[in-house]
């Protein structure tokens, strides 16, 4: 029985010292509710700065120059000079027809054109023949309208005849498929040996024998809101970026607005024409235009991410605590927006552990942002 109150009573003893080693020492207890009540949050100190409030678009970048090449004439494609992706010049020789049966009509008609100018040099002699005798009345009506009728005839057959001289020359000439301008070789869509039916518009409806594309400059097409169309006009600025140059701007210019609307979609056409001097920008990639579209000078600036709700934000009172104040906001873009009301430079507005906070939150500042 005693040796059982002596255990108890050990056992509450170091209970006790277990109890006593666990609390904190005098004074620090204070300071670690005092911790956690204060919210971290990083701030940043209000300034006046130019703003400008941009529109953004998404599109797809587009060589401002593309056709599809495609002799006039059909037959067989004898030679194909180029490969996709080669540069070529204006001018340059890109692909030949089979020319074998239109040499054959040249030579036809440059023979039946001595045989027509000869016929008309016969009729013509007949004729000044004829009009000789007509003065000296030594002819009959019937005689010279039958005269007449046969240089007619023959002038009717030189001209017909020189027209088919020219067809055959023509063909010979379309038979070279040359470059219309400087660029790249998009594609090759045929080879040697296939045959181009004149009726389905070339090798293809669509593609040609080659595509040739200039993207020393590039376009964008974007569509825009009725809200905005008014806001934008020809010859304005305009900036692109691609994902592939996170960092880079190219700048170009507005080159087409539309008048009207799609009638689908309800929106308008507009054109962004911007310089590729080094072809780093390339056809069928997306691309983000950006149009400024207001600035202003001089403007009470904060960080997009301090304004909750669209209406108010937390500004630092000297006793490291947290007001609520409305604002009124201007001009806007995507990391920035103007304050016309509720803040004054200098003052330090919360952006970054600002939800949750309530007016007199207490604070602690992590970070200054200026």
């Amino acid at each position: 029985m005693k040796k059982i109150r002596v255990a108890k009573a050990c056992g509450i003893l170091l209970l006790f010292l277990f109890l006593v080693s666990c609390q904190p020492p005098a004074g620090e207890t204070g300071k670690e509710e005092e911790s956690f009540g204060a919210a971290p949050v990083k701030v940043f100190k209000v300034r006046r700065q130019k703003i400008s409030e941009k529109l953004l678009f998404t599109g797809v970048i587009e060589a401002w120059k593309k056709i599809n090449v495609t002799p006039d004439i059909g037959g067989k494609i004898a030679k194909i000079h180029v490969e996709e992706g080669e540069r070529v010049e204006k001018g340059q020789l890109l692909a030949e027809m089979d020319t074998r049966a239109i040499r054959l009509q040249l030579e036809q008609a440059e023979a039946a054109l001595a045989v027509a100018e000869a016929s008309y040099h016969d009729a013509q002699k007949n004729m000044e023949r004829m009009k000789r005798l007509e003065k000296e009345d030594a002819v009959s009506d019937q005689q010279y309208e039958k005269i007449k009728l046969a240089f007619d005839l023959a002038d009717a057959q030189l001209k017909q005849a020189k027209a088919a001289l020219n067809l055959a020359r023509y063909n010979l000439d379309v038979s070279l498929m040359k470059a219309p301008f400087s660029g790249v070789i998009a594609s090759r869509n045929a080879e040697v040996g296939d045959v181009i039916n004149p009726m389905m518009g070339g090798f293809s409806p669509t593609s040609g024998v080659l595509t040739l594309m200039d993207f020393s400059r590039v376009k964008i097409e974007i569509d825009v809101s009725h809200r905005d169309i008014v806001r934008i006009q020809k010859g304005q600025a305009a900036r692109l970026r691609v994902t592939v140059f996170p960092d880079k701007f190219f700048q170009g210019k507005v080159s087409i607005v539309n008048i009207t609307a799609d009638p689908t979609t309800k929106k308008f056409r507009v054109e962004v024409m911007v310089d590729n001097p080094n072809l780093v920008l390339r056809p069928n990639t997306f691309g983000e235009v950006s149009l400024e579209v207001s600035t202003h000078e001089n403007a009470l600036v904060i960080p997009q991410k301090a304004v909750l709700e669209n209406k108010y934000a937390f500004r630092i009172k000297d006793n490291n605590r947290v007001e609520r104040v409305d604002l009124t906001l201007g001009l806007q873009n995507s990391d920035q927006i103007e304050v016309v009301s509720g803040l004054k430079e200098g003052d330090l507005v919360v952006v970054e552990g600002n939800f949750g906070l309530e007016d007199g939150t207490e604070i602690e500042i992590k970070e200054v942002i200026e």
